[in-house]
């Protein structure tokens, strides 16, 4: 014998480094180690693997993630309708104002929002700017729970109908 170098156990395959099993020992000597009889093989496959390792262990648990950054930018958008009474018309008593309910999952606050109608003569938009609002008057704020198709939320003493959602609110 007269090579008792070590053999490479690096090799690349596109590009990418991979390790290769050794087959050959120092001094050119086959390895016996990396290759198995058939017979050996089978009783490898009989073999429940608990028996030799134990039980597997179970998963960790998921890392905590605060609920500004789980529900960041997560909003449920409610259809609704209020009624407006018009006093000085004679035309009409009431009128029917529909606007978006925005409640934001992030902070549990809430927005009402009047789409634009050009030229209607109605002050529109923001109706009510987003904070978290009060469902009664013991200080409780309205929850997502709250919150339906087929309900009335009153909100600074109107009252709101709300009607339809959105698809993401539905799930």
């Amino acid at each position: 014998k007269t090579a008792f170098h070590r053999s490479q156990t690096l090799g690349y395959r596109n590009g990418y480094a991979v390790v290769r099993r050794p087959t050959v020992g120092i001094g050119g000597d086959r390895l016996q180690v990396n290759q198995l009889s058939q017979a050996d093989l089978d009783e490898l496959a009989s073999k429940v693997p608990i028996l030799t390792y134990g039980q597997p262990r179970q998963a960790p648990p998921a890392q905590f993630v605060p609920a500004h950054v789980a529900f960041d930018k997560k909003v449920l958008k409610f259809d609704a309708y209020f009624q407006e009474d018009v006093p000085m018309s004679t035309e009409e008593h009431y009128r029917v104002r529909q606007v978006h309910i925005y409640y934001y999952l992030e902070d549990d606050s809430m927005s009402v929002v009047e789409p634009i109608v050009e030229n209607s003569g109605i002050p529109q938009g923001k109706l009510i700017k987003r904070q978290r609002l009060a469902k009664n008057d013991r200080g409780d704020h309205y929850h997502w729970k709250d919150l339906n198709r087929g309900i009335n939320i009153t909100i600074y003493g109107k009252t709101f109908r709300i009607v339809d959602c959105d698809k993401f609110t539905q799930v």
